[in-house]
């Protein structure tokens, strides 16, 4: 800033430089508040403006909010906005003109304020001319910071032209990405009239080249289904049931005549043996099918007594080629298990060293029903059994009270309520057969060891429970790559 050197005046001169400070406007009416602080360096006091933020800031709030909206908003919408940033930069910019002249005032006001103090100055002495010092460069600093302000100032400027010129251009752009946009809609659009419009012409053709022989035919066809339909409901739902009658009858009949020929063939095989070996002592009872019970019985006098025999138990293939004996099977009584079913059984009876051999007349028959009741398990959550322990560890067990013995995908289960007698994964230590230490409940009975030395003879309340359980638990022990089988039964499998 030049210095000025103050002219010396008369009385009325400080009046006018009185008038010149009373008549300052600024844009807050008033000069900003300074301080001295320490080494007479000049501290302005901030006050809160109440008038929104600076302009730097709206400027790069703005740009941050149209870089992160630049890709999530439509053509469209991009469009409106650019152009409502553009009308808010370009007020941006007029405010900043308007900011321009206030700042050339104060530089003026700041000179004649210092002319005026240099005044003073001449004219003051002592202490009083120390506080016009003070004040004088108070008086520059504030000129230095009025030019650090213009330099900002100068620079927010700059910084809105550039956004102004963004904006502008990116508005032209959003104008033209809408209008090709509309374009693209407005040739799909006129595609999709083109496309839709061959269509119905084609269906038109088509309908006008169809044969009226082809709707005749149709219409026949439609009266023919009609009067079907009319004589179906009239005749046949009677039809059907005395068919059905029919059938059920046939069926029953077929069943009745068949068993009664298995039996036929049985007994004649059984009277024909018989009639070649007369000399026997001994013969097999009992049906020969699953659930049944097979008893060795004397028939004759002269036979020593079966109870004081040595008998074992065998199976055999249909081609009676080989013989498989059946461990812990050495009972005069017998109750075939499902792996029997399709071979024959075979017995030993050794007496005094003589050795006599009693075989089945056939193979063990199924069980009628069993497989239906079997699949019945399997659409069960939880296969359980009510059961009677007979024997635990190779003893008789004392108590008769009722057990549950659950079958699992994965592991077998007996208990009581809340307590557990055993629970076991399948395992190939793991041993389910039916029961062979004889006895009239036999064929109701079956032996589970669940680990070496820990044992249970289980009894169930029918034969079809006791044979669906064998089966049910098999099943899902091969589904677990276990073979479940009595002693040495792994090779039947």
């Amino acid at each position: 800033m030049t210095k000025v050197s103050p002219e010396f005046v008369d009385e009325p001169q400080m009046q006018i430089v009185r008038s010149v400070s009373t008549d300052v406007s600024l844009i807050n009416n008033q000069f900003p508040t300074y301080k001295l602080g320490p080494n007479f360096e000049v501290l302005q006091e901030t006050k809160e403006d109440n008038k929104g933020p600076p302009l730097k800031e709206v400027v790069e709030e703005e740009t941050n909010r149209l870089t992160e909206q630049h890709n999530r908003l439509s053509v469209r919408d991009l469009a409106s906005k650019f152009d409502k940033n553009l009308s808010a930069a370009a007020k941006l910019s007029n405010e900043a003109k308007i900011r321009e002249a206030p700042s050339l005032e104060g530089h003026v006001l700041l000179k004649k304020l210092r002319d005026s103090l240099e005044f003073l100055k001449g004219r003051l002495t002592g202490l009083n001319k120390d506080d016009i010092e003070k004040a004088i460069s108070l008086v520059e600093a504030l000129a230095v910071k009025l030019t650090q302000n213009e330099g900002e100032l100068i620079q927010e400027k700059f910084e809105v032209k550039k956004l102004v010129n963004f904006l502008k251009q990116a508005s032209e752009d959003a104008k033209r990405l809408v209008n090709q946009e509309r374009s693209f809609a407005c040739a799909e659009i006129e595609s999709a009239r083109s496309v839709v419009q061959r269509i119905g012409e084609a269906l038109d053709e088509e309908e006008r080249n169809s044969p009226t022989s082809a709707k005749q035919e149709v219409e026949g066809l439609l009266e023919e289904v009609q009067e079907a339909r009319r004589i179906k409901l009239l005749h046949q739902p009677s039809k059907v049931m005395d068919m059905e009658h029919e059938l059920r009858a046939l069926r029953i009949q077929i069943r009745e005549k068949s068993t009664v020929s298995i039996k036929l063939k049985k007994e004649l095989a059984m009277s024909r043996r018989a009639g070649q070996n007369k000399s026997e002592f001994y013969e097999l009872t009992g049906s020969e099918t699953l659930g049944s019970i097979l008893r060795i019985q004397s028939c004759s006098d002269e036979a020593i007594d079966v109870s004081k025999c040595s008998i074992q138990w065998y199976r055999l293939s249909s081609e009676c080629s080989r013989r498989e004996p059946i461990v812990g099977a050495d009972k005069s009584v017998y109750a075939p298990e499902p792996i029997d079913v399709g071979r024959l059984l075979e017995a030993d009876i050794i007496s005094n060293g003589q050795k006599v051999s009693l075989t089945t007349t056939a193979p063990i028959d199924p069980a009628s029903g069993l497989g239906s009741y079997v699949e019945t398990l399997f659409r069960k959550s939880n296969i359980e059994f009510s059961v009677v322990i007979a024997q635990m560890n190779g003893r008789n067990y004392s108590s008769c009270s009722a057990h549950c013995f659950h079958v699992g995908k994965t592991k077998l289960k007996l208990g009581k309520g809340w307590i557990t007698k055993a629970r076991d994964s399948y395992s190939k230590s793991m041993q389910l057969c039916g029961f062979r230490g004889g006895g009239n409940s036999a064929a109701k009975s079956l032996f589970w060891l669940p680990r070496k030395g820990h044992s249970f003879v289980l009894v169930f309340e029918s034969e079809k429970e006791r044979n669906g359980a064998l089966m049910a638990a098999r099943k899902y022990a091969m589904d677990c790559n276990v073979i479940l089988a009595g002693p040495d039964d792994d090779a039947l499998l």
